[in-house]
């Protein structure tokens, strides 16, 4: 039983679920070094968390967000690639959501995440095509990606021909019209924000799992992950499955910009600096690259950054929660430094075995 528990093939779970156990006791000790309680601190944090419907709408807001930005991290990675986009990504599904949503008719909402899907897609598919067709390195351009975005939408867009009457001439109130209310997200509980963003996410995670690991598309791209000259000799047209998998990827995070419209916002702000773009890098690493990792990964970091506004409450700034992300990242990278522990568990020797995302090149 447990030489079956902790397989070789579990080792990335196992490095995972080790590497936040790590993070969570070095702040407790970081905490309890700059003379605060660490006790009460972490009281603080998981009660902004899970505390009661507020604190639990605002983790279900942002692991919704962060599950989708880290699945669109994880897809890039199932063919080799390294979605550094997904920030630019998510802007043009949250632009895209706001305008879709300012229409109102009966399909207002399933409109607006379409229109979301198709903007994410667009600009995700972009990378790709340079990828294959120029071979251009996909994190250069996806970063370049990310400016293009922010400067075209934040810059131009929402402060020109997009901005509400009368708003676009000040920032404190610029952004674009509010969308109708049909378009909203609908909440589940009276005083929570949560709202239909995170069941969605999950069914999205399932349906990523689903694709990734029980259909032969799945197959293929995982086969051009694991070498692209194989799987093109193989007969698996390896470019078009490069460019199917990043416009994927786009399309969730830029249903993760429509969440963050839909259900919170309702209309694209004239300040919209979100970083859960590339949390979602964050979310991936942690997640192993698989959807059922990401997935919890997501859950995870969302509550602890849902949380931290609590903190200030035991005098630990909410930044603070970022160390936790940071060193859990720092620790899945490095994951060589749990081997001598699955070796011993195992009872035998090290398998030698490297976490790597499931669509990393050997």
């Amino acid at each position: 039983m447990r030489d079956k528990l902790f397989a070789p093939a579990r080792d990335p779970l196992w490095s995972a679920v080790a590497a936040v156990a790590c993070s969570l006791l070095v702040s407790f000790l970081a905490i309890a070094a700059t003379g605060r309680d660490p006790v009460a601190g972490f009281g603080n944090l998981l009660a902004g968390a899970l505390g009661g419907p507020g604190p639990l709408g605002e983790t279900a807001i942002k692991s919704a967000v962060l599950i989708l930005t880290g699945l669109s991290v994880a897809v890039a990675f199932t063919v080799g690639l390294f979605n550094i986009g997904a920030e630019g990504q998510l802007i043009w599904g949250g632009l895209a959501a706001a305008v879709a949503g300012r229409f109102d008719n009966p399909l207002a909402l399933p409109l607006s995440l379409l229109s979301a899907a198709l903007a994410g897609a667009a600009w995700g598919v972009l990378p790709g095509l340079l990828k294959v067709r120029r071979g251009v390195h996909e994190v250069i351009s996806t970063i370049l990606l990310n400016w293009i975005a922010i400067h075209l939408v934040h810059g131009w867009l929402v402060a020109g021909p997009l901005a509400a009457a009368g708003g676009g001439a000040s920032i404190s109130v610029a952004g674009t019209e509010p969308i109708v209310h049909a378009a909203w997200l609908p909440r589940f509980f009276p005083g929570s924000r949560f709202d239909l963003g995170f069941p969605l996410a999950l069914l999205i995670a399932a349906g990523v799992w689903f694709l990734l690991t029980r259909t032969r598309r799945g197959f293929e791209w995982r086969a051009v992950g694991a070498g692209p000259e194989a799987a093109q000799a193989s007969g698996i047209p390896a470019a078009r499955r490069v460019c199917e998998a990043m416009a994927l990827s786009g399309a969730l995070a830029g249903l993760a910009g429509a969440l963050l419209i839909l259900g919170t916002e309702h209309k694209y702000p004239g300040v919209f600096r979100t970083g859960y773009g590339f949390d979602g890098i964050a979310v991936a690493l942690v997640g192993g690259g698989s959807a059922a990792g990401t997935a919890v990964a997501g859950l995870f970091f969302g509550a602890v950054r849902a949380g931290s506004t609590r903190l200030q409450l035991s005098g630990i700034h909410p930044s603070f929660a970022e160390l936790i992300q940071g060193i859990a990242v720092l620790l899945v990278a490095a994951p060589r430094i749990f081997l001598p522990l699955w070796k011993k568990l195992r009872g035998g020797e090290a398998s030698g075995f490297r976490p790597q995302a499931s669509g990393e090149r050997r």
